[in-house]
């Protein structure tokens, strides 16, 4: 189901796109409300889904986790440092167009059919933090029974993601629906043609530069790893969020990996935090909007400033539709000079091509769990069950 995912996405995009004119009000309305009853579905379970796969990669690295803990906070903070400082010069370059953005007209949207959220239980770093917690102090101590109950925490698991298969086809059309009926496609290829390239081109040529380095140069590498993680990427264009799209981000950073615990436990702890396509879009898009305000070209040191309170609030993002951009809007503010109708068309820009960002994103965070996995394994080796363990 999973390898055949990208191609089941585009026959259903384009059979959606191609049907548009003959479906009713009335079905487009079901077909999203369907839609956001499985997101609500998905958003419910995945916190039970994120505690059981931290759970299982701490115990099965309870005698080096606190180490690569450590190991991914520094690097999600040096890789979200490196994607945004680097977008200073492509903005620098967009700051010398000829630009005159507009604000997009407002759309009312196509309301669901109907709305029925399941309980929120319990928050995903709530999860998180119970999972790594309990991983270590039950992996320390009680080894054994923790063995056991990761072992069956496991076979859950594998059973709930092969199910997330199915419920995001059903996720994604109803997104498609929206998409097409708000506009947003025809105003991304219309109206904002050359901007959309430029972010667009600056995203993916730094992640497929970072998979090649990753791939050692080996093109044949290279494709096959992309492609492991091409479902994932184009669930979350659809959907716009990366944590709804989280269960196919992990089978794909799975099958790219060497030690699948590593993969199992960077995913969760970075889909909230780790977010190159944020990084290198929000930049460039503010200096599109400070080229067609008048805003002078902000100096390297005022720059970097910005950087530096960027990555900083990286940590509080929500993997959303949008979330992105409501944390940084007091950075831009206090950094940048932005004032309330430049805040406005940036969140508006944003929000346009959010399906762009979020599978850069995506494969952002693919892309990360693979450089992990590598520097795991030049100091944890597998035994013979598969389990990691510190190599003497």
């Amino acid at each position: 189901m999973f390898r055949k995912l990208p191609i089941i996405l585009i026959i259903l995009i384009a059979t959606i796109l191609l049907l548009n004119p003959y479906l009713s009000l009335e079905v487009k309305q079901i077909i999203y409300a369907i839609s956001l009853t499985v997101k609500s579905l998905i958003l419910m379970l995945l916190p039970f889904v994120i505690f059981g796969l931290l759970f299982n990669a701490i115990v099965g690295m309870s005698r080096g986790a606190t180490l690569i803990i450590a190991l991914i906070l520094a690097c999600v903070c040096i890789s979200n440092f490196m994607s945004t400082f680097l977008s200073h010069y492509v903005g620098m370059w967009i700051y010398d167009f000829n630009l005159s953005l507009i604000l997009p007209k407002e759309n009312s949207g196509l309301t669901p059919a109907w709305t029925f959220e399941f309980p929120r239980i319990i928050a995903n770093n709530k999860a998180m933090f119970f999972g790594i917690l309990s991983g270590l102090l039950l992996g320390k101590f009680k080894y054994d029974f923790a063995k056991k109950l990761s072992t069956q925490f496991e076979i859950i698991i594998a059973k709930t993601l092969q199910s997330f298969a199915f419920l995001i086809v059903l996720f994604v059309a109803g997104f498609v629906v929206k998409m097409q009926f708000d506009g947003t496609i025809q105003t991304i290829l219309k109206d904002y043609t050359m901007i959309f390239l430029v972010v667009m081109l600056a995203q993916y040529s730094y992640i497929a530069m970072a998979y090649a380095a990753l791939s050692s140069f080996k093109p044949r590498e290279m494709l096959n790893t992309i492609k492991n993680m091409l479902p994932a990427a184009m669930a979350g264009f659809s959907t716009m969020s990366s944590a709804s799209v989280m269960p196919l981000t992990i089978v794909g950073a799975e099958q790219n990996a060497k030690n699948k615990e590593i993969a199992r436990s960077v995913v969760p702890a970075t889909v909230n935090i780790h977010l190159v396509g944020d990084c290198i879009a929000i930049p460039i898009f503010a200096y599109a909007v400070m080229k067609s305000f008048g805003v002078a070209e902000p100096s390297l040191m005022m720059y970097l400033i910005f950087v530096f309170y960027f990555v900083l609030a990286k940590f509080s993002v929500a993997a959303i539709p949008g979330g992105g951009i409501v944390v940084m809007l007091p950075v831009l503010e206090s950094c940048l000079g932005f004032n309330g109708e430049m805040l406005s068309l940036m969140t508006a820009l944003y929000i346009l091509f959010d399906p762009v960002i979020t599978s850069a994103n995506i494969l952002g965070n693919g892309m990360f769990a693979k450089m992990i996995d590598k520097m795991v394994s030049f100091r944890f080796g597998r035994n013979q069950s598969g389990s990691l363990q510190e190599q003497v």
